[in-house]
């Protein structure tokens, strides 16, 4: 059976390119570059993967790496607004900078923290960073997110953004075995036309969604 799109399910996709190690596919509909699922690594073999990440909110490197989105989004808050970090790793850093700006977190990762019942809650904001290219299901996982927020929220993400078949071939992103979708400005831009989502770009690898104010929309 062929597999759908993982973001948007359709069954239209391409060839998009191919290495050694894994084959791409890009949807014809939402443009999404995704790696088909047999070519995926198992749980242990992913976990296997973040163990050797080094992440620390003591790392200066790293906060700094990190503000591309916190400043953007922190900018657009309101004080005290209540935000929750999906995918915050072996050592949560994102939601320690919101801390100190007075903004209280709430942190999910399905390997490192997972608490489950912080899904149960809304939040005025979720941020997503360096998570999107490593889900298996990011139409799920997406809506589940868009879920959590109240009206007026904001869905914070970084991730790497796709550009053109030439430079995807050389790109090193595509060298971590743990990343298997790749999203473009485009495919973006469909999810915020999907869910009626405004949608900014502050940086080359940011992307910032706001759901509408009215309460109860889709």
């Amino acid at each position: 059976m062929m597999q759908t799109c993982p973001l948007c399910a359709s069954v239209e996709h391409l060839p998009f390119h191919r290495d050694a190690r894994r084959d791409y596919r890009r949807c014809r509909q939402c443009e999404l570059v995704f790696v088909p699922a047999h070519q995926r690594l198992g749980p242990a073999e992913e976990k296997a993967v973040y163990d050797r990440h080094q992440n620390s909110p003591d790392d200066t490197g790293y906060r700094r790496f990190l503000s591309r989105l916190f400043d953007p989004l922190v900018a657009r808050l309101e004080p005290g607004a209540r935000g929750l970090d999906f995918g915050a790793g072996p050592g949560p850093t994102l939601s320690v900078m919101f801390e100190e700006a007075g903004h209280p977190m709430a942190i999910f990762d399905p390997f490192y923290a997972p608490d489950a019942s912080v899904l149960e809650r809304h939040y005025d904001f979720v941020t997503a960073s360096e998570v999107a290219e490593h889900l298996f299901a990011p139409g799920q996982e997406l809506e589940r997110l868009m879920g959590l927020l109240a009206p007026g929220g904001w869905l914070g993400m970084m991730t790497k953004r796709v550009s053109s078949v030439e430079a995807f071939a050389g790109w090193h992103y595509i060298l971590d075995p743990t990343h298997v979708c790749f999203f473009s400005e485009a495919t973006f831009h469909w999810f915020a036309e999907h869910w009626q989502l405004r949608v900014e770009f502050p940086a080359e690898d940011v992307v910032l969604l706001q759901r509408s104010e009215t309460p109860g929309f889709r």
